[in-house]
């Protein structure tokens, strides 16, 4: 429970879950957690609860995340949200992916009236649209828009913030805005040639893979989720799949679950690799090594120079890093800090300078790219603000 970063009521839900009350234990879940389904599916379990059991010291941990996908699995296909008293207050949450589906839930069994804004035409976000289906079976993410529908919670799809409307319009017409928009602009490598026509954005790629012809064999830089996303569902279209990245398995921040199943399904990996530049029918990489400071004992990775050498490819699909678009903003920017990110408090606030004071954040667009049940604990913290704010 502890180790969990939405401090999952683990002991009571087992408790349960052993009297066979398993709709009164998903019940619980979903309060504490609305993407308890979900997050149970694509959560980095060994980070979090596996790692944190107490069984884990005799190499047998109990595996919680499966018990949980089977108590909140089969209950979302048939979760209603109850009827509750209107606060008189509204909010608008600009974006719908996990930090958004959560905080319209919330907030909507707190008596606000909810609108929920997005680009994309369905709700889900990242779920929908950067998860591939062989990790995240899409009509879980597809049951809140009946949930929202039956409630009344109402989803803006295909209208973009900053476009279409702007922050401070839905700051004028609504008593709270929420900006849940996440990291959404993949960080470009710095190199020379990375604007060649065979370098594929990996969060388009995996918004549509279909849309993309890859040829005989693609390499992946990175070593990220997304890159194993990316590498697996490459892997899955029947190409050669290579993974480069410039450090160890050890170093990679993907679940170490997945690096194992892009394993399975047939992608290779070569470390201490870096792109250096992206010439016609491939890529020049630089060998790297960690290095130990003999004083602090830090690691550090180092690219060795006169190393270089080219390595043929039909495409290449950078997933280094994302960054939030801060397009959604407009001409109405808050205060951003030095790398990138809009300032605020441990409750989300945003700080504008035009006088706006009732815009809060959450999810990637503060923290950069996390995973989704860090998204879920930060949504909290800024919906349990914006509730007391209301009263």
């Amino acid at each position: 429970m502890l180790g969990c970063p939405v401090h999952t009521p683990v002991p009571e839900c087992m408790a349960l879950y052993r009297a066979d009350k398993l709709d009164e234990a998903a019940e619980i879940l979903f309060n504490n957690n609305p993407l308890s389904a979900i997050t149970s599916r694509v959560c980095d379990w060994k980070k979090f609860c596996l790692g944190a059991c107490v069984l884990n010291v005799k190499k047998i941990p109990v595996r919680w995340y499966e018990i949980e996908q089977e108590i909140s699995g089969d209950y979302i296909h048939r979760l209603t949200l109850p009827s509750r008293p209107f606060l008189g207050k509204s909010v608008a949450i600009v974006g719908s992916g996990p930090s958004g589906i959560v905080a319209a839930v919330w907030l909507y069994n707190a008596g606000f009236s909810v609108d929920i804004y997005d680009a994309n035409d369905e709700i889900g976000g990242v779920l929908r649209y950067g998860i591939p289906d062989f990790r995240l079976d899409r009509s879980l993410v597809a049951e809140f828009g009946r949930i929202f529908a039956s409630a009344g919670i109402v989803f803006h799809g295909g209208c973009e913030i900053g476009k279409d409307l702007t922050v401070k319009e839905l700051s004028d017409s609504h008593d709270f805005v929420f900006i849940a928009t996440g990291a959404e602009k993949s960080l470009q490598m710095g190199i020379p040639g990375e604007d060649s026509a065979m370098v594929i954005d990996a969060l388009k790629f995996l918004k549509n893979p279909s849309l993309f012809d890859l040829g005989k064999k693609v390499i992946i830089i990175g070593g990220g989720n997304v890159a194993m996303d990316s590498c697996r569902t490459a892997a899955r279209m029947g190409v050669e799949t290579w993974v480069y990245y410039r450090k160890t398995f050890e170093n990679m921040p993907a679940n170490p679950f997945e690096i194992e199943e892009a394993q399975r399904d047939g992608v290779k990996f070569e470390l201490f690799e870096a792109p250096v530049e992206v010439k016609d029918g491939g890529v020049v990489f630089r060998k790297c090594q960690n290095e130990t400071d003999p004083e602090t004992g830090k690691v550090s990775t180092k690219i060795i120079e006169g190393t270089d050498h080219f390595v043929p490819c039909d495409t290449l699909i950078p997933a280094i890093s994302e960054r939030p678009n801060l397009s959604v903003f407009g001409d109405t920017m808050p205060v951003i800090n030095k790398w990138g990110y809009p300032v605020s408090g441990e409750n989300g606030l945003l700080t504008f300078s035009e006088g706006i004071s009732n815009v809060y954040a959450a999810g990637d667009l503060l923290l950069g790219p996390r995973t989704v049940v860090e998204a879920v604990a930060s949504a909290r913290k800024a919906v349990d603000t914006i509730i007391g704010a209301a009263k």
